[in-house]
């Protein structure tokens, strides 16, 4: 096989297609078919939410669906204009738009802010840099999630009631929408539709899911429309979308303009990569596929670079829509590729099909996305299991709410890293006993039956040792150190620990010649062949020399017991300690 075809069989997309079987073409296409009623709607009303035309939702769609499909490694996953983008979208490039009426500028805006995403997308892929979706953790992302759910519900009221509110921020919005509502600004007809709407969406997806909710609402608001003759009664309709496709253009931006969009293209690269990460994993588990953080953004990258070159904006991973694809029996993503040519079709020959479609519609559809976005469940349940993730969740919420859309993803991430930090700063860590008749070890705190040997303490430490907890591990063995009576030896179950920097090297040393200066003898079990050769090429013969390294806690065991002759007996009970903070206890508890 030559290079060039070597390389172009790597493609996805051309994989994909050689090994295409034919008994899944009328599959395909029936899905196609149906995710194109879902993606119309959709894709207009979060275009909105953007502060967008709503027929860039529809270029959009086709460009990222036709992008993935070649190179996305998903055989289903859906990409596509997405409610958590949105407000992320409009608080980037609303500021930067003239009065807020330019609509072609916002669009150069938006587009440009693709092709960033796009960048930063593929320039992560060249670096293996897929992990960092893990930057933000569930506790966080749930809060943030909530945030999102309720800025959005609020921003879109008014559009549900007939009416608009120039506000800035959750406060003022809800201000501003409670006092249209008192001055009589709200249209009954367009509040009729638009909270029938949301009422037929959520519960058509609660008793009927397998039924297109949001089709059916679209249709039902359209033949109202010609029924009561809504646009009469003051209610806003889409009207006809521009005809035809709009041609590959670069967005006309200035050098200033894209330092001021650059803050949000990285929160929206990482919200994109997170959700398609998590979405990608829970579909791939149920068709035993692999997911690769690396092949994911080379897969969003194309798909943002695309729509941003054809007057898009940024894109990720829908969980809704992709769960419709595959419940209409998608195999492949040639269903994107039909969703794409079904949307193409209607903008070029019958671009007024939905012209009769009510704006409160697209409302409803944008506040049911919002009700799916938030997770109570999620947040009750790290209140009754954990209080400090609970706390995290909580303070992402009220940065997304209370200070907006951009500080709140920073304010995520920032938390994310800290927990992290929280978590290695003071990891599990617990001295262990031999449990009777077992050759097991398990934590004295946690079961006060087991045995020890007198002058011996087993202590595990469960993270790598670096410089944010090498105090912590310091103070932890030197607490030990004086217990009653004193060690002979403290011996290190070293299993967890993964790492040795040369800031904890340099605390062992030390600790070693105290605990040595009182004659006690600090020694490790089951460390790590890694770690131990870090360890060789920082020279420290007494702290953690070949005479202090045992292959396993047994056989330290062993050698303590010929060389003093002790024996198993009760452990004594424990010290009373003074309130042990939650975290601590919980972590405990979990090394045992």
């Amino acid at each position: 096989m030559s290079a060039a075809a070597a390389a172009l069989r790597a493609i996805p997309g051309v994989r994909a297609a050689s090994g295409y079987r034919r008994s899944w073409l009328t599959k395909d296409v029936v899905a196609g078919v149906v995710l194109s009623t879902l993606l119309v709607p959709q894709g207009m009303a979060y275009a909105e939410l953007a502060g967008l035309p709503p027929i860039t939702g529809l270029y959009t769609s086709i460009a990222c669906l036709l992008a993935y499909a070649v190179f996305g490694p998903s055989r289903i996953l859906v990409l596509g204009p997405d409610s958590s983008l949105g407000p992320m979208i409009a608080a980037a490039i609303l500021p930067l738009v003239v009065a807020g009426k330019d609509p072609a500028r916002a669009v150069a805006l938006a587009s440009m802010l693709a092709i960033m995403v796009a960048a930063l997308m593929l320039i992560g892929a060249a670096g293996r840099l897929g992990f960092i979706a893990d930057l933000l953790s569930k506790p966080t992302m749930i809060g943030y999630m909530n945030g999102l759910a309720l800025t959005i519900l609020v921003g879109q009221l008014p559009k549900l009631f007939g009416f608009k509110v120039s506000a800035n921020g959750l406060i003022s919005e809800i201000s501003g929408f409670f006092h249209g509502l008192a001055h009589g600004e709200a249209v009954g007809a367009a509040a009729a539709v638009g909270i029938l709407g949301v009422v037929v969406v959520l519960a058509l997806q609660k008793w009927l899911p397998k039924a297109p909710a949001v089709l059916i609402m679209v249709l039902l608001t359209i033949g109202a429309t010609s029924v009561f003759n809504l646009a009469e009664h003051g209610v806003s309709l889409v009207g006809t979308l521009p005809s035809g496709f709009p041609p590959l253009t670069i967005p006309d931006v200035s050098w200033s303009d894209i330092g001021a969009l650059a803050g949000a293209a990285a929160g929206i690269a990482l919200v994109s990569l997170a959700d398609t990460i998590s979405t990608a994993s829970a579909f791939a588990a149920r068709t035993k596929q692999e997911v690769s953080g690396t092949k994911e953004m080379v897969g969003i990258g194309a798909a943002n670079l695309a729509a941003g070159f054809l007057q898009g904006f940024p894109v990720s991973t829908s969980g809704s829509r992709t769960a419709v694809a595959e419940r209409s029996g998608a195999r492949t993503q040639l269903t994107g590729v039909v969703g794409a040519v079904m949307i193409t079709v209607m903008i070029v020959a019958v671009p007024g099909l939905l012209r009769n479609l009510p704006q409160p519609a697209l409302a409803a559809v944008v506040i049911a996305a919002s009700v799916s976005l938030a997770d109570i469940p999620g947040t009750l349940r790290l209140w009754h299991q954990r209080r400090t993730e609970f706390l995290l969740s909580i303070t992402a919420f009220l940065g997304v709410a209370l200070l907006g859309v951009l500080p709140g993803i920073a304010i995520a991430v920032v938390l994310s890293i800290l927990n992290v930090f929280r978590h290695a700063w003071q990891p599990a860590e617990s001295e262990l006993g031999r449990a009777p008749g077992e050759h097991g070890y398990r934590d004295i705190a946690a079961d006060p039956v087991v045995e020890h040997l007198p002058g011996l303490l087993i202590y595990r430490f469960a993270a790598p040792l670096f410089f944010a907890n090498a105090a912590t591990f310091r103070d932890h063995v030197s607490r030990l150190s004086r217990s009653e009576p004193e060690p002979a030896w403290i011996l290190i179950a070293a299993e967890s620990i993964t790492d040795v920097d040369v800031t904890a090297a340099d605390m062992l040393e030390d600790l070693d010649k105290e605990l040595a200066s009182r004659g006690i003898r600090l020694v490790w079990a089951e460390l790590q062949e890694g770690v131990r050769e870090k360890i060789e090429r920082y020279e420290l013969p007494l702290a953690l020399g070949p005479d202090r390294r045992y292959p396993s806690i047994n056989s330290a065991v062993d050698a303590f017991r010929a060389q003093t002759g002790a024996d198993w007996c009760p452990a004594p009970a424990p010290p009373a300690q003074e309130q042990p903070d939650e975290t601590t206890s919980e972590s405990k508890s979990k090394s045992a």
